[in-house]
């Protein structure tokens, strides 16, 4: 087998095309048994001015995009594009535009589960979002995908209701930033290459698959 590598996926919870990254990902790792592939995710909020307690997602949306049937026209776009992922995007279930810093908190914790814990979480949200309209900056929302994903939920519960990881995640959100990633998801393979926006499956395997190459050769080593 060649040499590990690591893929630190920028992205939020809120974002449809990381989700839809996360099942292109996922192919393509498949498709590349002979590469072990670590996957992290790292945080980033499309709006971290959202309050605590979310807004109301269409008058937010509607205010974001100019107006309803814009926001349909995108929508519209996105649908089909999740089918084929086997992604079923209910827009129309999406009540509230939550602020997302406490998942990914969560997230943050579940990285340290190791077993592809911290994958299974962000997908679980993912799904709750998108798929069910649950909101997902909602304690109860975040303890129950927490439990689903194997973590342990009184200790989840409790470093909720506290302050953990607020700022860390917040100033890693802002690093995100201030490194030029102004759109998600970003794929940074072995933390030097990246790879824009939700790439085919195909690309993404290609991508791995030269990095990997770069890397069993020593070549990672020399360019840093």
């Amino acid at each position: 087998m060649q040499n590990a590598i690591s893929v630190d996926v920028v992205s939020d919870v809120v974002c449809p095309w990381c989700f839809i990254g996360q099942k292109r990902l996922d192919s393509a790792v498949a498709a590349l048994p002979e590469i072990e592939v670590d996957i992290r995710w790292r945080p980033f909020q499309l709006d971290p001015t959202i309050p605590a307690e979310g807004m109301d997602r269409m008058e937010y949306m509607v205010r974001k995009f100019g107006s309803e049937e814009r926001l349909r026209e995108m929508n519209a776009r996105i649908v089909p594009l999740g089918e084929a992922e086997g992604i079923n995007f209910d827009f129309a279930a999406i009540k509230v535009s939550p602020n997302t810093l406490d998942a990914h908190r969560l997230i943050r914790w579940a990285g340290t589960e190791g077993n592809g814990t911290q994958n299974i979480l962000v997908r679980n949200l993912f799904q709750l979002y998108f798929e069910k309209g649950a909101n997902v900056g909602d304690h109860g929302v975040l303890l129950a995908a927490a439990t689903s994903a194997g973590m342990d939920a009184p200790v989840v519960e409790t470093l909720l209701a506290g302050d953990a990881d607020r700022d860390a995640v917040s100033q890693e959100a802002a690093t995100a930033s201030q490194m030029g990633i102004t759109g998600v998801p970003c794929f940074l393979l072995e933390n030097k290459y990246a790879v824009m926006g939700a790439q085919d499956s195909v690309t993404l395997a290609d991508a791995i698959r030269q990095v990997a190459a770069a890397k069993a050769r020593g070549e990672l080593d020399a360019a840093g």
